[in-house]
Protein backbone atom coordinates (compact mmCIF):
# COMPACT_ATOMS: atom_id res chain seq x y z
CA UNK A 1 0.00 0.00 0.00
CA UNK A 2 1.47 3.58 -0.96
CA UNK A 3 1.86 6.44 1.52
CA UNK A 4 -0.83 8.82 0.97
CA UNK A 5 0.37 11.85 -0.89
CA UNK A 6 1.76 15.16 1.35
CA UNK A 7 -1.60 17.49 1.32
CA UNK A 8 1.37 20.52 1.02
CA UNK A 9 3.09 18.82 -2.55
CA UNK A 10 1.55 20.61 -5.78
CA UNK A 11 2.53 19.47 -9.10
CA UNK A 12 5.56 20.57 -10.69
CA UNK A 13 4.03 20.89 -14.18
CA UNK A 14 1.34 23.62 -11.84
CA UNK A 15 1.45 26.76 -9.57
CA UNK A 16 -0.75 27.35 -7.19
CA UNK A 17 -1.30 30.63 -8.62
CA UNK A 18 -3.39 29.13 -11.68
CA UNK A 19 -6.31 27.86 -9.33
CA UNK A 20 -7.82 31.40 -9.82
CA UNK A 21 -11.66 31.44 -9.56
CA UNK A 22 -13.44 29.66 -12.05
CA UNK A 23 -16.18 32.92 -12.03
CA UNK A 24 -14.15 34.48 -14.73
CA UNK A 25 -11.33 33.73 -17.12
CA UNK A 26 -7.69 34.61 -16.30
CA UNK A 27 -5.47 37.34 -18.07
CA UNK A 28 -1.94 35.84 -17.68
CA UNK A 29 0.66 38.41 -18.04
CA UNK A 30 3.60 36.06 -19.74
CA UNK A 31 7.38 37.54 -19.76
CA UNK A 32 8.55 35.75 -23.04
CA UNK A 33 12.80 35.75 -24.44
CA UNK A 34 14.32 38.59 -25.30
CA UNK A 35 15.96 36.75 -28.51
CA UNK A 36 17.38 33.63 -26.73
CA UNK A 37 14.32 30.87 -27.75
CA UNK A 38 15.43 28.57 -24.81
CA UNK A 39 14.80 31.36 -22.09
CA UNK A 40 10.98 30.24 -21.90
CA UNK A 41 9.83 29.18 -19.22
CA UNK A 42 7.78 25.65 -18.87
CA UNK A 43 5.11 27.47 -17.24
CA UNK A 44 4.74 29.87 -20.09
CA UNK A 45 4.83 27.65 -22.67
CA UNK A 46 2.27 25.85 -20.80
CA UNK A 47 -0.16 28.78 -20.32
CA UNK A 48 0.21 29.88 -23.89
CA UNK A 49 -0.84 26.53 -25.18
CA UNK A 50 -3.57 26.18 -22.83
CA UNK A 51 -4.95 29.65 -23.35
CA UNK A 52 -8.01 30.17 -25.26
CA UNK A 53 -6.23 33.45 -26.92
CA UNK A 54 -2.95 34.81 -27.09
CA UNK A 55 -3.04 38.64 -27.54
CA UNK A 56 0.08 39.69 -28.57
CA UNK A 57 1.90 43.10 -28.98
CA UNK A 58 2.72 42.33 -33.05
CA UNK A 59 1.41 38.49 -34.17
CA UNK A 60 4.27 37.86 -37.17
CA UNK A 61 6.67 38.52 -34.33
CA UNK A 62 5.21 35.86 -32.21
CA UNK A 63 4.63 33.31 -34.66
CA UNK A 64 8.48 32.69 -34.35
CA UNK A 65 8.40 31.81 -30.97
CA UNK A 66 4.73 30.36 -31.11
CA UNK A 67 6.30 28.02 -34.09
CA UNK A 68 9.44 27.01 -31.95
CA UNK A 69 7.22 25.59 -28.99
CA UNK A 70 4.15 24.02 -31.52
CA UNK A 71 1.55 26.23 -29.24
CA UNK A 72 -1.30 26.57 -31.58
CA UNK A 73 -3.58 28.76 -29.58
CA UNK A 74 -5.41 31.88 -31.71
CA UNK A 75 -3.63 34.73 -31.69
CA UNK A 76 -4.77 38.55 -31.76
CA UNK A 77 -3.01 41.87 -31.73
CA UNK A 78 -2.63 43.96 -29.08
CA UNK A 79 -0.18 46.79 -29.65
CA UNK A 80 0.00 50.17 -28.18
CA UNK A 81 -2.04 51.69 -30.71
CA UNK A 82 -5.45 49.99 -30.28
CA UNK A 83 -4.97 48.57 -27.10
CA UNK A 84 -7.51 50.31 -25.28
CA UNK A 85 -10.02 49.26 -27.66
CA UNK A 86 -9.16 45.79 -27.89
CA UNK A 87 -9.39 45.84 -24.24
CA UNK A 88 -13.26 45.59 -24.31
CA UNK A 89 -13.49 42.96 -26.29
CA UNK A 90 -10.79 40.44 -24.55
CA UNK A 91 -12.60 41.66 -20.94
CA UNK A 92 -15.89 40.25 -22.45
CA UNK A 93 -14.32 36.94 -23.39
CA UNK A 94 -12.16 36.78 -19.89
CA UNK A 95 -16.52 37.36 -18.67
CA UNK A 96 -16.92 33.99 -20.36
CA UNK A 97 -14.52 31.89 -18.71
CA UNK A 98 -11.90 32.62 -20.81
CA UNK A 99 -8.35 32.67 -19.90
CA UNK A 100 -6.36 35.03 -22.80
CA UNK A 101 -2.69 35.44 -22.31
CA UNK A 102 -0.78 38.29 -23.10
CA UNK A 103 2.87 38.59 -24.47
CA UNK A 104 4.73 41.15 -26.22
CA UNK A 105 7.71 40.90 -28.68
CA UNK A 106 10.24 40.40 -26.17
CA UNK A 107 10.44 40.32 -22.12
CA UNK A 108 7.68 41.45 -20.19
CA UNK A 109 4.56 42.96 -20.67
CA UNK A 110 3.87 46.45 -19.38
CA UNK A 111 7.94 47.13 -18.62
CA UNK A 112 8.17 49.93 -21.35
CA UNK A 113 5.92 47.89 -23.42
CA UNK A 114 1.92 47.13 -23.94
CA UNK A 115 -0.18 46.01 -21.27
CA UNK A 116 -0.45 48.69 -18.79
CA UNK A 117 -3.93 49.96 -20.80
CA UNK A 118 -5.18 46.22 -20.30
CA UNK A 119 -4.38 44.63 -17.30
CA UNK A 120 -6.20 48.33 -15.85
CA UNK A 121 -9.42 47.67 -17.57
CA UNK A 122 -9.39 44.25 -16.44
CA UNK A 123 -8.94 44.30 -12.98
CA UNK A 124 -12.20 46.95 -12.03
CA UNK A 125 -14.07 43.92 -13.21
CA UNK A 126 -13.03 41.65 -10.76
CA UNK A 127 -10.85 39.14 -13.02
CA UNK A 128 -7.47 37.65 -12.15
CA UNK A 129 -4.80 39.07 -13.35
CA UNK A 130 -1.82 36.62 -12.91
CA UNK A 131 2.16 37.38 -13.66
CA UNK A 132 4.07 34.69 -15.72
CA UNK A 133 7.50 35.73 -14.78
CA UNK A 134 10.86 35.65 -17.01
CA UNK A 135 12.74 37.73 -18.99
CA UNK A 136 13.21 41.71 -18.07
CA UNK A 137 15.59 43.49 -19.59
CA UNK A 138 16.09 45.28 -16.57
CA UNK A 139 16.80 42.37 -14.48
CA UNK A 140 19.12 40.57 -16.41
CA UNK A 141 21.45 43.45 -17.50
CA UNK A 142 21.61 44.58 -14.02
CA UNK A 143 22.39 41.07 -12.56
CA UNK A 144 25.52 41.63 -14.96
CA UNK A 145 26.36 45.62 -14.92
CA UNK A 146 28.54 45.58 -11.85
CA UNK A 147 26.98 48.15 -10.39
CA UNK A 148 24.73 48.45 -6.80
CA UNK A 149 22.28 46.31 -7.12
CA UNK A 150 20.67 47.43 -3.67
CA UNK A 151 18.87 49.97 -5.15
CA UNK A 152 17.69 50.90 -8.77
CA UNK A 153 15.59 53.32 -10.48
CA UNK A 154 13.74 52.74 -13.77
CA UNK A 155 13.65 55.23 -15.76
CA UNK A 156 12.85 54.23 -19.13
CA UNK A 157 12.68 56.02 -22.28
CA UNK A 158 13.70 59.52 -21.52
CA UNK A 159 11.56 62.30 -23.33
CA UNK A 160 13.19 62.84 -27.13
CA UNK A 161 12.96 66.39 -26.78
CA UNK A 162 16.72 67.70 -25.71
CA UNK A 163 15.10 70.62 -23.61
CA UNK A 164 12.79 67.97 -21.92
CA UNK A 165 15.08 64.84 -21.53
CA UNK A 166 17.60 67.12 -19.87
CA UNK A 167 15.49 68.38 -17.49
CA UNK A 168 14.36 64.56 -16.62
CA UNK A 169 18.25 63.85 -16.31
CA UNK A 170 18.76 66.83 -13.82
CA UNK A 171 15.83 65.52 -11.53
CA UNK A 172 17.57 62.08 -10.99
CA UNK A 173 21.08 63.60 -10.04
CA UNK A 174 20.47 63.05 -6.60
CA UNK A 175 18.71 59.80 -6.87
CA UNK A 176 21.18 57.35 -4.79
CA UNK A 177 19.77 54.29 -6.74
CA UNK A 178 21.48 52.95 -9.46
CA UNK A 179 19.31 54.76 -12.85
CA UNK A 180 18.43 52.45 -15.39
CA UNK A 181 17.25 53.59 -19.25
CA UNK A 182 16.22 52.38 -22.09
CA UNK A 183 17.10 54.48 -25.48
CA UNK A 184 17.84 53.31 -29.16
CA UNK A 185 20.49 52.69 -31.45
CA UNK A 186 20.44 55.92 -32.77
CA UNK A 187 19.99 57.60 -29.99
CA UNK A 188 22.16 55.95 -27.36
CA UNK A 189 25.26 58.18 -27.52
CA UNK A 190 23.69 61.21 -27.18
CA UNK A 191 21.70 60.02 -24.12
CA UNK A 192 25.34 59.11 -22.87
CA UNK A 193 26.71 62.51 -23.70
CA UNK A 194 23.89 64.22 -21.53
CA UNK A 195 24.05 61.94 -18.95
CA UNK A 196 27.84 62.85 -18.82
CA UNK A 197 27.46 66.89 -19.07
CA UNK A 198 24.83 66.38 -16.10
CA UNK A 199 25.56 64.04 -13.55
CA UNK A 200 29.41 63.22 -14.19
CA UNK A 201 31.84 60.64 -15.60
CA UNK A 202 30.26 57.83 -13.34
CA UNK A 203 30.63 54.03 -13.67
CA UNK A 204 27.92 52.50 -15.77
CA UNK A 205 27.11 49.37 -18.14
CA UNK A 206 25.70 49.77 -21.65
CA UNK A 207 24.13 46.41 -22.72
CA UNK A 208 23.08 45.73 -26.15
CA UNK A 209 21.46 42.99 -27.81
CA UNK A 210 20.51 41.24 -24.34
CA UNK A 211 20.98 36.98 -24.81
CA UNK A 212 21.17 37.32 -28.63
CA UNK A 213 23.48 36.77 -30.95
CA UNK A 214 25.64 39.86 -30.38
CA UNK A 215 25.33 40.26 -26.81
CA UNK A 216 27.85 43.21 -25.88
CA UNK A 217 28.32 44.79 -22.47
CA UNK A 218 30.82 47.57 -22.02
CA UNK A 219 30.99 48.84 -18.64
CA UNK A 220 33.51 52.01 -17.32
CA UNK A 221 33.41 55.88 -16.42
CA UNK A 222 30.23 57.07 -19.24
CA UNK A 223 33.15 58.65 -21.10
CA UNK A 224 34.77 55.44 -21.92
CA UNK A 225 31.32 54.31 -23.20
CA UNK A 226 30.55 57.51 -25.14
CA UNK A 227 34.14 56.45 -26.80
CA UNK A 228 33.92 53.50 -28.26
CA UNK A 229 30.27 54.54 -29.45
CA UNK A 230 30.52 55.23 -33.15
CA UNK A 231 28.95 59.22 -33.42
CA UNK A 232 28.33 58.47 -37.19
CA UNK A 233 27.55 54.64 -37.32
CA UNK A 234 25.29 53.59 -34.28
CA UNK A 235 24.93 50.51 -32.63
CA UNK A 236 22.67 47.58 -33.90
CA UNK A 237 20.07 46.64 -31.16
CA UNK A 238 18.04 47.00 -28.11
CA UNK A 239 19.94 49.09 -25.55
CA UNK A 240 19.66 49.47 -22.22
CA UNK A 241 22.24 51.78 -20.11
CA UNK A 242 23.00 51.33 -16.37
CA UNK A 243 24.41 54.25 -14.56
CA UNK A 244 25.65 54.49 -10.90
CA UNK A 245 23.10 56.86 -8.59
CA UNK A 246 24.85 59.66 -6.96
CA UNK A 247 27.58 59.30 -3.71
CA UNK A 248 26.05 60.29 -0.19
CA UNK A 249 26.78 63.67 0.36
CA UNK A 250 29.82 64.25 2.90
CA UNK A 251 28.55 65.23 6.39
CA UNK A 252 29.61 68.57 7.93
CA UNK A 253 31.37 68.55 10.91
CA UNK A 254 30.09 71.09 13.93
CA UNK A 255 32.94 73.53 13.07
CA UNK A 256 33.26 72.98 9.53
CA UNK A 257 29.21 74.16 9.42
CA UNK A 258 29.92 77.22 11.63
CA UNK A 259 33.25 78.06 9.56
CA UNK A 260 30.73 77.99 6.35
CA UNK A 261 28.05 79.61 7.94
CA UNK A 262 30.02 82.71 8.89
CA UNK A 263 31.40 82.73 5.49
CA UNK A 264 28.00 82.91 4.10
CA UNK A 265 27.12 85.94 6.71
CA UNK A 266 29.83 88.08 6.00
CA UNK A 267 28.39 88.02 1.42
CA UNK A 268 24.83 87.66 2.24
CA UNK A 269 21.85 89.59 3.04
CA UNK A 270 19.29 86.70 3.71
CA UNK A 271 17.32 86.07 6.34
CA UNK A 272 18.38 83.48 8.82
CA UNK A 273 15.43 81.86 7.66
CA UNK A 274 16.18 81.90 3.94
CA UNK A 275 20.06 80.90 4.56
CA UNK A 276 19.23 78.28 7.25
CA UNK A 277 17.09 76.73 4.46
CA UNK A 278 19.43 76.86 1.68
CA UNK A 279 22.24 75.38 3.68
CA UNK A 280 19.97 72.57 5.01
CA UNK A 281 18.68 71.80 1.41
CA UNK A 282 22.09 72.02 -0.29
CA UNK A 283 24.06 70.11 2.50
CA UNK A 284 21.57 67.79 3.86
CA UNK A 285 22.07 68.91 7.18
CA UNK A 286 19.14 69.66 9.95
CA UNK A 287 17.17 73.08 8.70
CA UNK A 288 17.36 72.91 12.70
CA UNK A 289 20.93 72.62 13.35
CA UNK A 290 21.87 75.39 10.80
CA UNK A 291 19.27 77.61 12.00
CA UNK A 292 20.33 77.66 16.05
CA UNK A 293 24.03 77.91 14.64
CA UNK A 294 23.69 80.81 12.78
CA UNK A 295 21.74 82.27 15.81
CA UNK A 296 25.14 81.71 17.35
CA UNK A 297 26.43 84.15 15.11
CA UNK A 298 23.91 86.93 14.97
CA UNK A 299 24.91 90.48 16.80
Amino acid sequence: MNPPKPASTISPMHSILDNTPDTSGTLFVVATPLGNLEDMTFRAVRILKEAALIAAEDTRHSRKLLSHYNITTPVISCHEHNEARVAEKLILLLQQKKNIALITDAGTPCISDPGYRLVSAVLPHDIPVVPIPGCCAVAAGLSVAGLPTDRFLFAGFLPRKVSHQEQAIQALADQPATLVFYESPKRIRPLAERLMAILGDRQACLAREITKLHETFIRGPLSSIIARLDPHIPPKGECTLFVTGAKAPEKLSSRDLESLIQDRMAVSQQSTADLAKEISQQFHVSKKQVYDTILKFKP
